[in-house]
């Protein structure tokens, strides 16, 4: 089979694609700074390239060491608030890096790229569920860079023939099926871990933003199971290596679920009472969020075996069971 080289292939989506890709028979490395990820999710026997694409020379030279058939690009800076306060950061490592990593690539054989995009791209949208011809008008910083490394992609096929396929995922949640991989940040600003994290601890936790033009009154989000991710990224990047000329799809499930569903979820599966603060909203979320990822799934015949919230949030709660003691204590402390 094909030699993946998976960037960002240490943190928590990346790791789960590595494993992914291991599974059906590729070959596969890893390029990451590990400022994010972490060296245990890393199978034996995957060769690590321990480099930030910031530095141009030693990504130019892990991809000409690694040789790669493919490429599935994770590494980037991703939470969308911290986006509006630090602008700089964001830039230099989602389009400056994917910069670095498209050179590099243009001057080793082109191997086609499956960038791991956002539905950040959209912002706002005008109807939900959102399709992939929608409006794309980032509220954040961190949307806008996932859409200018897009560009930068697209752009590159045009002038030097490198093929990318871009999916915008929806919101990544829960943990791999034998609890052995799971959410492992060390600042976490997600709302399923956030609330387990509670539940464990007994503390308190904030709802931010109550006000929005929903049923009752939070966000709505379309969660979409890592698995579910990891098996559209392998499906894209085999679709790549087979001659596609690449594409962005939307990965999601198709449904939404409220900021106030998913407290009551986590509340059922862990078996806590959550004590909730409410909280004026965060700077640069939408109201609503739902893909409609028909075309992944007639292009690809990528389909979620994930599609209850609750089948979601019991992963995610097993890992934190077993094996986040204490990645959970990190993660709560702030940084």
């Amino acid at each position: 089979m094909s030699h993946i080289l998976v960037t960002g292939g240490a943190g928590y989506i990346g790791a789960h694609t590595v494993r992914a890709l291991l599974a059906t028979g590729h070959r596969v490395s890893v390029l990451d700074d590990l400022s994010v990820g972490h060296r245990h999710n890393i199978p034996g026997g995957v060769t690590l390239h321990e480099v930030d694409l910031a530095d141009a020379r030693a990504t130019s030279r892990a991809v000409a060491e690694s040789g790669p058939d493919a490429v599935v690009h994770f590494a980037g800076a991703t939470e969308a608030g911290l986006s509006l306060r630090d602008p700089a950061r964001f830039y230099r490592i989602n389009v400056v890096g994917s910069y670095h990593l498209a050179e590099a690539l243009r001057h080793s054989g082109t191997p086609p790229v499956v960038y791991s995009s956002s539905s950040a791209v959209y912002g706002q949208p005008d109807t939900v569920p959102i399709r992939e011809d929608a409006t794309k008008a980032p509220t954040s910083v961190y949307g806008r860079t996932k859409l200018d490394a897009e560009g930068l992609f697209a752009a590159y096929h045009v002038a030097y023939g490198l093929r990318s396929t871009a999916l915008r995922y929806f919101n990544a949640a829960g943990a791999s099926s034998d609890a052995s991989i799971g959410e492992e940040h060390p600042h976490e600003t997600h709302l399923i871990p956030l609330a387990i994290l509670a539940a464990q601890q007994g503390r308190p936790m904030t709802l931010f933003g109550t006000d929005y033009p929903t049923p009752d009154g939070t966000c709505i989000r379309d969660y979409v199971h890592v698995e579910d991710l990891a098996a559209a990224h392998v499906l894209a990047v085999e679709a790549l290596l087979a001659g596609a000329p690449g594409d962005a799809y939307n990965v999601g499930v198709g449904a939404g679920f409220s900021n106030r569903a998913v407290l009551a979820a986590v509340a059922h599966v862990t078996g806590a009472a959550l004590d909730v603060t409410e909280a004026p909203r965060r700077a640069g979320d939408p109201a609503e969020l739902v893909a409609d990822a028909a075309k992944i799934t007639s292009a690809l015949g990528w389909r979620p075996r994930f599609t209850q919230l609750e089948q979601i949030v019991a992963t995610a709660a097993a890992w934190h069971a077993t094996q986040g003691p204490k990645a959970s204590a990190a993660a709560s402390k702030k940084p």
